[in-house]
């Protein structure tokens, strides 16, 4: 059973109430709890020592990882991050150094955002570190913003370039929250979330939520040069080679199917795409924007490349496959 279908299995049956809007399922639970203005945004991730980093990793960075992935989530639903609480489980004989790097980490991404760690818990976890943050934050009403709404004929955007994150970015990634609000203060965005188990996977879940199929256009991808070392270190012998874009090729399977670039992917009325790219170009000129595609009627996922429209046949990273 993969991760998904466990979430799957486990969704009919928790329970629920009036207040909530968007609960199991999204980037972020909606909630609405009387207040005049907004909505409450809750979110809670976990790294754990051996999956989503190494004994060897810098604490500080580790803690920049945790509380970034909620950030994440949190720029997928363009909200505002307040609050934060962290359960920490440690073995025994751990290094108190480490853990003081571990808060540095966290409290530096914190003080960049406006967020106010508020406490947490601690207790022991035998072999190796477990660290779950839960955060809260606000939305405002009328800018409600889910996996659920593409709609055909819309474009399909990514933020940033995808891939190899494992070299590095996966540590030291920067959630895109000020570009998610300023998208949704600036444009109908119909559908949204943030890239942590690759493109290939994740855009899949708002197709599905949707109810629609996509296209994609492999020489739009957005490679990163890590996703490109990591596909020569694959490939013995080959030096400077020029790596063909199209899915056989390592460099863009990477940018399609690696986890954890944190960036965001969302979809706009194809009407709306040059004048996005226009501003966004004057907003965040060092960030790119690519348009990698369109949304179908059709069901189902579709990629051209230089064999053709076909299948999209590979998918993103998933736990307990």
């Amino acid at each position: 059973m993969t991760e998904f279908e466990l979430i799957q299995r486990l969704i009919p049956n928790l329970p629920t109430n009036a207040s909530v809007i968007a609960g199991a399922g999204h980037d972020c639970a909606i909630v609405d709890i009387g207040l005049a203005d907004e909505l409450l945004l809750l979110k809670t991730d976990a790294v754990v020592e051996g999956v989503h980093f190494t004994p060897e990793t810098d604490a500080r960075r580790v803690g920049h990882k945790a509380l970034g992935r909620c950030l994440s989530d949190f720029a997928a639903m363009a909200g505002t991050p307040r609050h934060a609480m962290v359960t920490l489980g440690l073995p025994t004989g751990f290094d108190a150094d480490w853990i003081d790097g571990l808060y540095a980490g966290m409290r530096h991404l914190a003080e960049q955002h406006g967020i106010a760690i508020v406490g947490g818990e601690t207790t022991r976890n035998p072999e190796r570190i477990f660290m779950s943050v839960n955060v809260t934050g606000v939305l405002p009403r009328n800018r409600v913003i889910l996996r659920a709404g593409a709609k055909p004929g819309d474009a399909i955007f990514v933020t940033g370039e995808l891939g190899g994150s494992i070299l590095g970015k996966h540590l030291d990634f920067e959630p895109r929250l000020t570009e998610a609000r300023w998208l949704a203060e600036n444009f109908t965005i119909h559908s949204m979330m943030d890239l942590s188990d690759g493109i290939a996977g994740d855009l899949r879940h708002i197709l599905q939520s949707s109810g629609v199929g996509a296209e994609l256009l492999g020489r739009a991808i957005p490679i990163s040069r890590a996703a490109r070392q990591k596909a020569r270190a694959s490939l013995p012998g080959n030096g400077n080679l020029e790596i063909e874009v199209d899915t056989s090729s390592p460099a863009l399977l990477a940018a399609l199917t690696d986890g954890e670039d944190f960036e965001l992917l969302f979809t706009v009325a194809s009407a709306d795409a040059v004048r996005l790219l226009d501003a966004w170009k004057q907003r965040f000129s060092t960030l790119k924007l690519s348009c990698v595609g369109k949304i179908t009627a059709n069901p189902g996922m579709r990629i051209q490349d230089k064999f053709g429209l076909r299948p999209l046949n590979v998918s993103g990273y998933t736990h307990f496959a």
